[in-house]
């Protein structure tokens, strides 16, 4: 009877798993952590394009201090429609007449009379690169302050520019454009958006400026 009880307890402990397992102790294996994906590296911004000089021989006056300069994006001809005339003379005139701050353009190219011929001044607006007085009329003012005003002495209803004149401009306009990349040259009457105006008067020669040019 014990005999076949032990037989029978044998076969259940067989039977229900408990018997030795052919199987090792389960090992606890350590994973390490992923590691953290490396931080992109600063998108590098490139550096913004040196402005253009002129390879001719600019004066300093025309070069504004660095620390003012700004961006411009069109140039506009003037002509004074006096016989006579200089930077200061038209100065004094737009303080008293006009109650502006001081003469509205930013370069303005004598005819020999009151300063020399082709002699290219250089104002205070440009100096400290403040919005013009020169061109009014246009959307949002832009004329006066993203355009370059130069006015060239004398009466083109009349007369035209000297040659020296015509070739100061040329070359201040060739050096503008060039520095700032502009593409746009206007006469005051031609600005889109400015007032109806004659100037710089109809017998300024804007195509032979644009000739000399190359535009």
């Amino acid at each position: 009877m014990f005999a076949r009880t032990f037989v029978f307890c044998s076969c259940l402990l067989v039977f229900a798993g408990c018997g030795p397992s052919d199987e090792g102790m389960p090992q606890i294996v350590s994973i390490p952590p992923r590691p953290e994906p490396a931080p992109a590296p600063p998108r590098a911004v490139p550096p913004k394009p040196a402005r253009q000089s002129d390879s001719e021989n600019v004066p300093r006056d025309w070069f504004p201090p660095s620390s003012v300069e700004k961006d411009w994006t069109a140039i506009v001809v003037h002509h004074s429609a006096t016989e006579k005339g200089n930077a200061a003379i038209f100065d004094k005139m737009h303080r008293e007449e006009n109650h502006w701050e001081g003469v509205g353009y930013d370069f303005v190219i004598g005819n020999g009379s009151d300063s020399g011929d082709g002699e290219v001044e250089v104002t205070f607006r440009w100096q400290r690169q403040m919005t013009g007085a020169h061109c009014g009329g246009t959307p949002g003012n832009w004329a006066n302050k993203d355009g370059i005003g130069i006015c060239l002495v004398g009466n083109f209803d009349r007369t035209t520019p000297t040659a020296r004149q015509m070739q100061s401009l040329a070359k201040l306009a060739r050096f503008l454009q060039k520095r700032y990349g502009i593409s746009q040259i206007y006469g005051h009457s031609s600005t889109p958006g400015a007032h109806v105006t004659d100037c710089p008067g109809t017998k300024f020669p804007m195509n032979r400026l644009k000739q000399m040019l190359g535009s």
